[in-house]
């Protein structure tokens, strides 16, 4: 743990973690500095979440932990609340492995827990997962 901190603060040096919310995955990377840059594939983050809520959603685990860093964040797959979900996600597992002392508080908020809802699969003789074709008495 040490030696993870010693290496975020040479030149350079990040932390990264994975995180997953239904078929998105953001891989994200925190570098020491002044918290000014948070970016999601090579964009803005205010930018690339346009919606309000959403956007605060993936910063949720930053308000917890005071520390400043800059934020890059690589993620694919899903729609854009699951990939902020994602975000979030991983950016609580990067910033526990930073500052164990703040698992505590990140767990009771729920950032910690991987949401394990995913789409249902299509049965045969259905439509879709469970929707029945039309039936007729006559």
């Amino acid at each position: 743990m040490k030696d993870e901190k010693k290496y975020l603060e040479k030149k350079g040096g990040y932390m990264e973690a994975i995180g997953r919310r239904k078929s998105s995955v953001a891989r994200v990377r925190i570098y020491k500095g002044k918290g000014e840059i948070f970016s999601v594939n090579n964009r803005d983050a205010k930018e690339y979440f346009p919606i309000n809520a959403i956007y605060n959603t993936s910063r949720e685990p930053q308000k917890i932990v005071e520390n400043k860093f800059d934020i890059t964040v690589q993620v694919k797959g899903g729609g854009f609340s699951s990939q902020a979900e994602a975000l979030r996600h991983g950016l609580a597992r990067v910033l526990v492995a930073y500052d164990e002392e703040k698992r505590k508080e990140m767990k009771d908020a729920g950032f910690l827990k991987r949401n394990p809802k995913k789409k249902e699969r299509k049965k045969f003789g259905l439509r879709k997962a469970r929707r029945a074709p039309q039936w007729s008495k006559r």
